[in-house]
């Protein structure tokens, strides 16, 4: 069955209303829809403006101005340097594959702690390091390919869920 596009819309006093619920909902709760892997877009109540992207890097910087950031200054910066550059299109899709590559190896860490089966964890973190170190060099081969090639990497994404 498909699953119905849940929709939140932001009042100009900034509140978020759940429409699903029929109840004003606060920023955490909007990340524990992400959490949940809930689909939802944020609109705008009045104009009808899409505002996701917005409401989510919210998310972020607040977590970010909290506890441990993820995101180093350094980070920031050379994603900033990235708008505008030519290869600015190949940024997002590449940063997508990036991620998706470290979560798959996390799932596979921790299926691989929970059966250890005689391994000692630093033979198991070794291998699973040399498998990250291949996989990330395919994709970086891939992408300077494709932008070699003036083409989008391969294996494309389909982008954030709205």
């Amino acid at each position: 069955m498909a699953q119905t596009m849940r929709t939140i819309k932001k009042y100009p006093n900034r509140r978020l209303y759940d429409t699903e619920i029929s109840s004003y909902i606060t920023l955490e709760e909007v990340r524990q829809l992400v959490l949940d892997n809930e689909t939802f877009e944020v609109r705008d109540a009045k104009s009808g403006e899409d505002l996701t992207r917005s409401v989510l890097l919210q998310i972020i910087s607040e977590h970010e101005e909290k506890g441990q950031p993820m995101l180093s200054p350094q980070l920031l910066s050379q994603i900033i340097r990235f708008y505008g550059d030519s290869l600015q299109g190949f940024m997002g899709p590449y940063l997508e594959r990036s991620l998706q590559v470290f979560l798959d190896q996390q799932q596979q860490f921790r299926t691989q702690l929970n059966s250890l089966l005689g391994q000692t964890p630093w033979s198991m973190l070794n291998d699973l390091t040399e498998r990250n170190m291949d996989a990330w060099r395919n994709m970086q081969r891939g992408l300077i390919d494709a932008a070699t090639q003036g083409q989008p990497p391969r294996g494309g994404s389909n982008g954030p869920k709205k």
